[in-house]
């Protein structure tokens, strides 16, 4: 049923309106920040603590609640699976800032999509040239396609073959809220301690490494194979270490086009890859969207080889 589940999910985002507020953030940021004021003390041993009982307390009561459907009837716990990834996973989660960016450029607007941009990442891009701004543009649509599907979607089925149900795409969601909210580059405004910080960055690294790989992997096969995984060996980094630059790295071979970072890359194999132009934004969908088709494809494989 985590085909279905799946599939029935990403219809159901199709027909979300864009820019809809996730329900579970609001109740995650209360959760997270009474746990932090009643546990968080400073100490690294504390940092575990902390970062444990505000992931783990979401995670283990989806599970839990899959788990009492699921004696009850199967289908009540199928509706329970599709109503918990239709709240983590989606496009239309984050498209919105996209779309609104690219027809803002389409249009002849670049100051209106400077200031999208500004608006989505919290940065001034006013003086960025057009090709950092591309760049950005299509690297974040890249990452955010990456934290809000294919990422949730890994997990969502590990767990799921453990009969978890859908308590793998909270957890995958939680824990990047958290590593963003206590361990991101702002976090020293966030009322948490060192510990909690470096902690939630950690952890976010080997919760994210192998999807991240995953998703790399869907890229190179729906792009240009050969010059994706160049890229792959070029960037690999360790499991403990962020994945982002690996991602955008096979994601720049797989378009063929030069991205990176808002600074040009010193690679000479970047260099000699065409700046990201207008029509580069398509090509950016419509990779995101071929993986998409891909993983769909392995999920229904691995459905019918189950019935046969």
């Amino acid at each position: 049923m985590t085909f279905f589940a799946v599939l029935i999910a990403f219809v159901l985002d199709q027909a979300r309106r864009a820019g809809t507020p996730t329900p579970w953030l609001a109740p995650m940021a209360g959760w997270a920040g009474w746990v932090q004021r009643q546990l968080d003390a400073g100490h690294a041993l504390h940092g575990w603590l902390v970062w444990g009982v505000a992931l783990g307390a979401p995670v283990l009561a989806v599970a839990l609640v899959h788990g009492l459907l699921a004696r009850a009837s199967g289908l009540l716990a199928f509706a329970w699976t599709v109503l918990v990834l239709y709240a983590t996973l989606g496009f239309r989660q984050f498209s919105h800032h996209f779309t609104a960016i690219r027809a803002a450029l389409e249009s002849g607007d670049e100051a209106r999509a400077r200031e999208l941009l500004a608006q989505w990442q919290g940065v001034d891009v006013a003086d960025w040239p057009r090709e950092a701004l591309l760049r950005r543009v299509i690297a974040q649509g890249i990452g955010a396609s990456h934290r809000h599907v294919f990422g949730v979607l890994v997990w969502f089925v590990a767990l799921s073959a453990l009969g978890l149900g859908p308590a793998g795409a909270v957890l995958y969601r939680v824990a990047a809220w958290l590593a963003q909210a206590w361990g991101g580059a702002g976090h020293e405004g966030a009322p948490v301690s060192d510990a909690v910080a470096q902690l939630a960055r950690r952890a976010w690294c080997w919760i994210d490494a192998g999807p991240a790989r995953m998703t790399a992997l869907g890229f190179a096969v729906v792009g240009h194979f050969e010059d994706a995984l160049e890229r792959w060996r070029q960037q690999r980094r360790p499991w403990s270490e962020p994945s982002d630059t690996l991602l955008i790295a096979v994601a720049e071979g797989a378009l063929q086009v030069r991205l990176g970072t808002v600074a040009p890359p010193d690679d000479g194999w970047s260099r000699d890859l065409p700046a990201p132009q207008l029509a580069h934004l398509a090509s950016a969908v419509g990779l995101v969207w071929r993986s998409v088709v891909l993983w769909l494809l392995v999920l229904a494989l691995a459905l019918l080889a189950r019935i046969f």
